[in-house]
C-alpha cells in the first residue's frame, strides 16, 4: 500500500510540506461568527495565476497553523476550494487541493458514522465530538481545471467532509447541539491566546 497520495494519486516520495507552500505567504485565518464563513462559497471560474498563488498560501498557512485542511473562506476568501494534508487512519498520507468540491450521496449500506474529537482553524483551541461518516467521496476538478475524485476512509473522510462544508458556507459548530456548541465557544475563549502564540511561533520556525 502507498503511504502517500497526491492528488489521489500514489506516489513514491514526498517532501514535508507541499511544494506549494513554499511559494505560499501566510494569511490570517478568519474565525467564527466573520459572515465569509456563514454563506456558501462561489464557484470558481477564472483558473490561472491568481488561484495558483491562493492555493499556495493556503497551504503555507494551514502549515502554520497545524491543520490537516484549510477552505479558502477561512482565509477570507468566498470561493469553493480547499487545501488538505491528513492521514487516514491507516496512516496514509493524503495530500492536495479540490475545487469547486461536491460530496458523492451515499448510501445507507456505504456510510458508518463514527463520533469523534473534531477541531477546526477557525475556532481555535475547541475540539468537540462530531458525527461523521467514515466515508467521503469528494468530486472536483484541481488548479487547471482537470477532473478530480478524491475517497477518503476513517480521519481523512472527516477532513474530506469538514472541508466541504466549509464551502458550503457551515462550520462544524453548526451539527453540534446548542449546549455542545456553547462548550465549545468557552473551549475556544480560553485557548485562543495560547493557540494564536503558537502559529506566530510556527511562522517564525518554517521561515528558517
Amino acid at each position: 500500500m502507498p503511504r502517500v497520495f497526491a492528488q489521489g494519486r500514489p506516489v513514491d516520495s514526498y517532501p514535508r510540506l507541499a511544494p506549494e507552500a513554499r511559494r505560499g505567504a501566510v494569511r490570517r485565518i478568519t474565525e467564527t461568527g466573520e459572515e465569509v464563513l456563514h454563506r456558501p462559497c462561489r464557484d470558481v471560474t477564472e483558473f490561472g495565476p491568481d488561484l495558483a498563488a491562493l492555493i499556495d498560501d493556503m497551504f503555507l498557512t494551514m502549515y502554520t497553523a497545524d491543520g490537516a485542511g484549510l477552505a479558502a473562506n477561512q482565509v477570507g476568501v468566498g470561493l469553493r476550494l480547499f487545501v488538505y494534508d491528513c492521514p487516514d487512519d491507516d496512516g496514509v498520507r493524503h495530500v492536495g487541493h479540490i475545487v469547486n468540491p461536491v460530496r458523492d450521496r451515499l448510501a445507507p449500506a456505504e456510510r458508518r458514522l463514527l463520533d469523534e474529537g473534531e477541531g477546526c482553524l477557525s475556532v481555535p483551541g475547541a475540539v468537540m465530538a462530531v458525527p461523521r461518516p467514515d466515508l467521503a467521496v469528494v468530486r472536483g476538478v484541481d488548479k487547471d481545471g482537470a477532473p478530480l475524485a478524491i475517497e477518503g476512509t476513517g480521519y481523512f473522510a472527516r477532513c474530506l467532509d469538514h472541508e466541504t462544508d466549509h464551502c458550503d458556507g457551515h462550520v462544524y459548530l453548526d451539527r453540534l447541539s446548542a449546549r455542545d456548541r456553547r462548550a465549545a465557544l468557552r473551549q475556544a475563549a480560553d485557548r485562543r491566546s495560547e493557540v494564536l502564540a503558537r502559529r506566530v511561533a510556527n511562522v517564525k520556525a518554517l521561515k528558517r
